[in-house]
């Protein structure tokens, strides 16, 4: 996997892309959620960067994409994903976003519908302004100063056990988190920024449809808020389907590695098959 950047008014956004004859398969791009890094998708990177194109990024503000101004929203970070798309000629991207990850798909269908080939969600939820309440758009906009002045030790095990069930999953989210050791603030910066960006793309009350082909994946130990919740009305209302993972929490991809990249395989293969 190659280091690349993409700059924007706001500053660098890195990501990481393989070096590959086109396969002639539609690409995967891999989106982490908030306040993950790109190494939330290395079982998935290991596994298809043999097979086909493949693309993840450290989120604005995130990780290497640091430094970053915090004067964006959910639509910018849409659009600075189709530059990247456009700078590696990537025209037919298969969109796996994870949590926070998710929610930048949606945005990206909503703005390029015509260009996204398929949309799966893990451990995401739908950014419909119908599914979630006043009170829950209001905390979302009030989330940082909880981040900022909870215990680092006690966020720091909330952010590892609480998100994943298994041992790799919670060792892989403890050195995440740990880029953030000693600047909390930080932490609670861009943790508050993204729940912002997200309650103002909920309260714009767009369609956001996906009108790709789409899985929905959610892990059956998720506790991360109510994503288990939606997901369950997002698949009762858009009969997209759904895979629940058994054993798996928030972090469905990296506690079931192996199941999550066969339906993202199966994704592929069904998209090549409308090609």
């Amino acid at each position: 996997m190659i280091e690349k950047t993409y700059e924007t008014p706001c500053g660098s956004i890195h990501y990481w892309i393989n070096d590959i004859p086109d396969p002639g398969l539609p690409e995967l791009v891999f989106l982490p959620g908030l306040t993950a890094d790109h190494r939330l998708f290395d079982k998935q990177i290991k596994y298809f960067e043999e097979k086909t194109r493949v693309l993840v990024w450290d989120a604005p503000e995130h990780a290497a994409s640091w430094p970053f101004a915090s004067s964006f929203h959910l639509r910018d970070k849409a659009c600075w994903l189709d530059g990247i798309l456009k700078q590696e000629g990537i025209d037919e991207p298969i969109i796996v976003g994870q949590s926070m990850g998710g929610y930048v798909g949606q945005m990206y269908a909503q703005l390029f519908p015509e260009k996204l080939k398929g949309f799966i969600s893990i451990d995401s939820a739908p950014l419909q302004r119908e599914y979630v309440t006043a009170a829950e758009i209001w905390l979302l906009k009030r989330m940082e100063p909880i981040y900022r002045y909870y215990p680092w030790k006690a966020l720091l095990k909330q952010g590892t056990n609480g998100v994943a069930a298994s041992e790799y999953g919670r060792n892989l989210m403890r050195e995440i988190m740990m880029v953030y050791d000693g600047d909390q603030a930080r932490y609670a910066r861009i943790s508050g920024h993204g729940f912002q960006m997200l309650a103002e793309a909920m309260e714009a009350d767009l369609p956001y449809e996906i009108r790709c082909p789409a899985l929905l994946i959610c892990g059956e130990k998720d506790h991360a808020g109510s994503c288990i919740r939606y997901n369950k009305a997002w698949h009762k209302k858009t009969g997209i389907p759904i895979q629940w993972i058994k054993g798996a929490g928030h972090n469905a991809n990296t506690d079931a590695p192996e199941l999550v990249n066969r339906l993202i395989e199966e994704m592929l293969t069904s998209v090549l098959s409308k090609k």
